[in-house]
């Protein structure tokens, strides 16, 4: 099974997986707080078909004048107004306003986002960073809309956290294969968890990697600890290779 879901990896982990995924949106910045913030908002409106997913997110990067950072930290009431037509499926005009507000008093305060998913200066592990993170964003609950919670998942509310977990992959992992950035060092890729799709998890299921018949936090747990078996410093790497088997649509009996 470690040599198939190797062998996977090093074909889909490719510079040209980046083209036509998500992950394209922040490698068009260089700024590390520019990636970040591109980064975090294509993660979190990434349900759907990729093409949609990344023309939408072409669409708030035009209304940031494509300098995220200098946006949010800079920006006036009226620049906001265009904000008012961004819809994406049911992330609405309100959400976006709610993520701006975030950003801003986040970056007034500190350097990087990577703060944010920190307990004091240090990392507990993933579940508790997102639970952390979730509780952070919405401390100030009268600037950010409650039906904005919804787009930020949670393990206390046993999600998978899909989106998130991808979110951490593409700033944890080394970005020696040039997909994934690593600019985060204070979460270990080896806490990094799997962010479950339908896709991952159909492969998943089919290879014998998950057992659990929901789909929640703790299929997330069984998947990255057998995953730990083959790669305990690097487990959500095989996310290229569950992924790109199921949007590929590849035999997975070969093995």
């Amino acid at each position: 099974m470690k040599h198939f879901l190797d062998e996977k990896f090093h074909l889909f982990c490719l510079n040209d997986f980046v083209a036509d995924d998500p992950i394209s949106i922040p490698h068009k910045f260089s700024k590390k707080q520019d990636i970040e913030i591109a980064a975090f908002w294509t993660a979190m409106i990434s349900w759907g078909n990729r093409k949609s997913i990344i023309s939408s997110a072409n669409k708030i990067l035009q209304f940031m004048e494509n300098s995220p950072h200098e946006f949010v930290l800079n920006h006036s009431p009226k620049e906001l107004k265009k904000f008012e037509t961004f819809v994406h499926r049911t992330f609405q005009p309100i959400d976006a306003l709610g993520f701006i507000h975030f950003f801003k008093s986040h970056y007034q305060k500190h350097e990087s986002l990577e703060t944010a998913f920190l307990s004091g200066d240090k990392f507990i592990d993933v579940k508790t960073s997102l639970i952390n993170f979730q509780s952070t964003m919405f401390n100030d609950s009268d600037a950010i809309a409650l039906r904005t919670k919804k787009h930020i998942a949670s393990p206390i509310n046993k999600s998978t956290c899909k989106r998130m977990n991808m979110f951490l992959r593409w700033m944890v992992r080394s970005n020696k294969e040039r997909v994934d950035f690593g600019l985060w060092h204070s979460i270990p890729s080896s806490a990094l968890m799997m962010p479950l799709d339908v896709h991952v998890e159909r492969v998943a299921r089919h290879l014998g990697l998950i057992e659990r018949k929901q789909s929640d936090w703790q299929t997330v747990e069984e998947l990255t600890s057998n995953l730990r078996l083959f790669d305990a410093n690097d487990p959500v790497r095989y996310d290229f290779a569950l992924f790109g088997m199921g949007v590929s649509k590849e035999d997975t009996n070969v093995i």
